[in-house]
């Protein structure tokens, strides 16, 4: 580890010692539309309580309007109806958070979320902003559940493109609601629904402006059918090109991000949750190399550099919640103290305290050598980590501000699965 490198980490650094200390990050938000919050994994308490915390600041002191998640669309809307007083027959966070079924549930059905819901809904009563404060899902997994909110919101309208979103559910029918079933038999054999679900999304982009706006439906009509377009597109591809069905789903969270934008007008400022695989610049990692971008740098190109406000996490050493192999009951596993010479341990060595770093014109240039940066996925073996956690990546590139915490723990599920500690 280069000396250079840590003592520049102690000098430009700040102790983390109360939520008091969000505020040097607040001040630096200046007036961004998009503030992208990452984290270094999908199962780390201190992630989600330290943007809890942030986000809360941003929408009372900065007038943020919404906050948008990697999570799918369908359960999210409960949330957004459940803050937004929508949802007249839920009564708490805890049994909104029910309606997140799919795997990995502990990614937003856990017990760090319920303080930012609940805010959220308080919030939103008090009247503090004309704009009521919502909350979104941009990812694309939600293939099914897009179609089926498609036909319910076309049914209740009594609209007569019920039949072009029929068509497009008749063709995914064969396929029982398998997600790798259609996307072999599409991505190998051609048998897909890409004219189907086409025909749809142009038909209901045609109408975006007809159809009501009561209780966000328009909005809901255009993201489904955007969904179901994007992950039938994505599906088909994965099979043959994986790297390429990377693209396909973060162009989507940008598609669906600006579409949520669009929906907010000139008052529009996002929130963004999502790993830092997502928001940290793509163009700054080896990610690059492979023809890869992210939902972080597509942000930054179509808007200008003031605009957009990206802040990654790290952590040293600690528990976190991850699975085996996709699909199994979660873990709750170590995480061993970060490999020698990477940004992780560099923060480490510079004090095993929590810090917060901000990358400005002033000393940007003091992090601009390629580091490996730890990123922990929802399927994580720590003995491998070594040979596929690390992402090489200029820090002051990737990011404008990291959030540092030496000692992590695992989040807190609210579906209490088998959790041994490992």
């Amino acid at each position: 580890m280069k000396h250079n490198l840590v003592q520049s980490i102690v000098e430009q650094s700040v102790m983390l010692t109360s939520e008091a200390d969000w505020d040097k990050l607040i001040q630096q938000v200046h007036n961004s539309k998009f503030v992208l919050l990452g984290e270094a994994s999908h199962g780390t308490s201190e992630f989600y309580t330290a943007r809890v915390e942030i986000t809360k600041k941003l929408i009372q002191e900065k007038r943020f309007t919404f906050v948008a998640v990697e999570g799918d669309w369908p359960a999210c809307q409960a949330i957004n109806r459940y803050v937004k007083g929508y949802d007249l027959v839920t009564k708490s966070a805890k049994d909104v958070l029910k309606s997140f079924d799919r795997w990995p549930t502990w990614m937003w059905a856990n017990e760090e979320m319920i303080d930012l819901i609940e805010w959220m809904k308080e919030y939103n009563e008090s009247g503090q902003n004309q704009t009521k404060v919502g909350f979104y899902g941009i990812d694309i997994y939600s293939l099914w559940e897009s179609m089926d909110e498609v036909i319910r919101y076309l049914k209740q309208i009594d609209s007569t493109d019920l039949e072009a979103a029929r068509q497009a559910f008749t063709c995914f029918e064969p396929f029982n609601r398998n997600n790798e079933e259609y996307a072999v038999s599409a991505g190998i054999f051609s048998e897909d629904c890409i004219e189907e679900v086409a025909k749809l999304l142009t038909t209901i982009q045609r109408k975006k402006e007809k159809y009501p706006h009561h209780e966000e439906l328009n909005l809901n009509l255009q993201v489904n059918a955007l969904v179901a377009y994007n992950a039938e597109n994505y599906y088909r591809t994965m099979v043959v090109h994986d790297d390429r069905s990377w693209n396909i789903r973060d162009m989507h969270m940008v598609d669906a991000l600006n579409e949520i934008m669009d929906f907010y007008g000139s008052e529009g400022k996002a929130i963004v949750w999502e790993h830092n695989t997502h928001v940290g610049d793509a163009s700054a990692t080896d990610m690059k190399d492979s023809g890869m971008i992210n939902v972080g740098q597509v942000i930054r190109e179509q808007n200008p550099t003031e605009d957009v406000f990206i802040t990654g996490f790290g952590t040293y050493r600690g528990t976190v919640i991850a699975a085996e192999e996709w699909g199994m009951d979660f873990e709750i596993k170590t995480v061993p103290p970060a490999m020698k010479g990477s940004w992780e341990e560099a923060m480490h060595l510079s004090g095993a305290y929590d810090k917060l770093l901000i990358f400005t014109d002033e000393n940007r240039q003091l992090f601009q050598g390629r580091i490996g940066h730890r990123a922990i996925g929802v399927v994580y073996r720590p003995e491998y980590e070594q040979y596929g956690n690390y992402v090489p990546s200029v820090m002051s590139d990737r990011y404008d501000a990291f959030i540092y915490i030496d000692e992590t723990q695992a989040l807190h599920p609210l579906v209490q699965e088998k959790a041994p500690v490992l």
